[in-house]
């Protein structure tokens, strides 16, 4: 039993989730994230959904697709397993715009960070088919915003973020000229703690929102958190959140193949998926990088379930907020 899991919530009134399985680890060098979605289902993601009053659809999980077109054009090891992942990405924008359009928030449980090239890119056609800005909150140890021009490796899993930026060396993956999914200003990295060189420079240049472990250290997350908060609210738009599994620190959460150490305590993370909750801005959802294989008895999975539970309403407590405290 996880710490946070003797919360009982009241119930209320619940919202239309619809959760998909995109078990891929093509983008990642660490095999093992294909687990991802099954260790979820297994710690009781479902089940702690639908007790907080949720209605919940698990359409199951994705199978692999095959393999676009190559592009004979972009080094191998520049960007690597590129046409598997063009064709996931393809896949996933199709279900996720389709989740989005019927009215239900998507849920996907990865599988490594590049599938959130695809989820992301459906969910910017929902909003921009609404009218709407799309927002990004990438919680991860990572900026992700290398491209095959920058990258140490060539794992696509660190170049998800520069993708949906619109930064170019990319097109195979979705066919045609680079086009941001999300803005730059728009999105959010938060929790960072790893940036590549280049990746320093491209997101300095582009103005993105770099929310290091350094601010969260000196400020704290429920200021920085409520600021992202404020900047989405202003821009009048959706929330997509990207969970990464390394957001954390490796002590709560070492099922995952890229740790860092100093990421986020448990309860620094609850904070965090609480204060989304109650902005209620957040319509979509996606969780990645858990890795079962490199886990310690479920206990990264678990503390991921509680997470999510948080983002979905449940509190130790119910608490009237008042301005300057509670």
């Amino acid at each position: 039993m996880s710490s946070m899991s003797l919360q009982n919530p009241e119930p209320r009134s619940g919202r239309r989730l619809a959760i998909l399985g995109a078990p891929v680890d093509l983008g990642a060098s660490q095999p093992g994230a294909v687990m991802g979605p099954a260790a979820l289902r297994t710690a009781g993601l479902v089940q702690s959904l639908r007790e907080l009053g949720h209605e919940v659809e698990d359409q199951g999980d994705l199978a692999a697709p095959a393999p676009v077109a190559a592009d004979a054009s972009l080094p191998h090891d520049k960007a690597r397993n590129l046409a598997a992942i063009a064709a996931w990405s393809r896949l996933l924008s199709e279900r996720s715009h389709a989740i989005a359009q019927s009215g239900a928030c998507p849920i996907v449980l990865g599988g490594d960070h590049s599938l959130s090239m695809g989820t992301v890119h459906g969910l910017s056609r929902h909003a921009e088919e609404a009218g709407r800005a799309l927002s990004v909150l990438w919680l991860d140890a990572h900026a992700d915003f290398n491209t095959p021009a920058t990258s140490p490796s060539g794992n696509l899993h660190g170049m998800a973020a520069a993708l949906l930026a619109g930064e170019p060396g990319l097109e195979a993956v979705f066919g045609h000229a680079a086009r941001a999914a999300v803005r730059p200003t728009n999105l959010h990295l938060f929790g960072v703690r790893s940036v590549d060189g280049g990746e320093r420079a491209l997101l300095r240049a582009r103005g993105v929102n770099v929310i290091d472990m350094r601010l969260i250290d000196e400020f704290g997350v429920g200021v920085l958190i409520r600021r992202v908060i404020e900047a989405v609210a202003a821009a009048g738009g959706l929330l997509h959140v990207s969970l990464d599994v390394d957001f954390l620190d490796p002590s709560a959460a070492p099922g995952v193949g890229t740790t860092v150490p100093g990421g986020a305590t448990v309860r620094e993370a609850h904070l965090v998926m609480e204060l989304l909750h109650d902005s209620g801005l957040v319509t979509s959802l996606d969780v990645v990088e858990l890795n079962p294989f490199l886990d310690m008895r479920g206990q990264s999975a678990l503390l991921l379930v509680d997470l999510i539970g948080s983002l979905f309403g449940r509190r130790i407590i119910e608490h009237e907020t008042v301005a300057g405290g509670p």
